[in-house]
């Protein structure tokens, strides 16, 4: 399973980074219906912050966010699964398609953090080298800003006369 399909299936709500449950359904090839069934079934596995059901407001919010149709009429909102909630799923599920998905969907939620870890630390540095050495921070800029107007000046018309 492709690490880009499933990072696009992550969308952040109520400040976790979730997978909603028709995502969930077509990656593990079951229906959506099922999957519901077996998480209800066993709904004692999956604490609120494991997996939470959408309010609407959300799901319309995300539907933009995605674009796509009303998908039929939905009778219930959608579940979203976190990290925790995705491998629960697992044992809930119980099929060798289950484990090799939920698997591949621990990867891609690992790799979001590590990238998240990496760019949180960078900025980190980069404010501490500014606040270390502010004058050669404003030097920077201004050369930078320099060459920008530069850019813009040379890009103007000329006035005068042609030779």
């Amino acid at each position: 399973m492709e690490l880009d399909v499933i990072q696009n299936k992550i969308f952040e709500i109520r400040g976790f980074k979730v997978m909603l449950d028709f995502d969930l359904a077509l990656l593990y090839n079951i229906e959506n219906k099922r999957l519901k069934e077996a998480v209800r079934r066993n709904i004692n596995r999956f604490p609120k912050d494991f997996m939470f059901e959408l309010v609407e407001i959300e799901f319309n919010s995300l539907r933009t966010q995605i674009a796509t149709s009303n998908r039929g009429g939905l009778r219930y909102m959608p579940f979203a699964f976190t990290e925790q909630g995705i491998a629960m799923l697992s044992s809930v599920l119980n099929s060798e398609k289950a484990i090799e998905v939920n698997i591949s969907i621990i990867r891609a939620f690992v790799t979001f953090r590590q990238f998240s870890l990496t760019y949180s630390e960078l900025k980190e540095r980069i404010s501490l080298i500014e606040n270390q050495f502010p004058d050669i921070y404003k030097a920077l800029n201004y050369l930078v800003e320099k060459d920008n107007v530069k850019e813009t000046n040379n890009k103007r018309n000329k006035i005068g006369y042609k030779k």
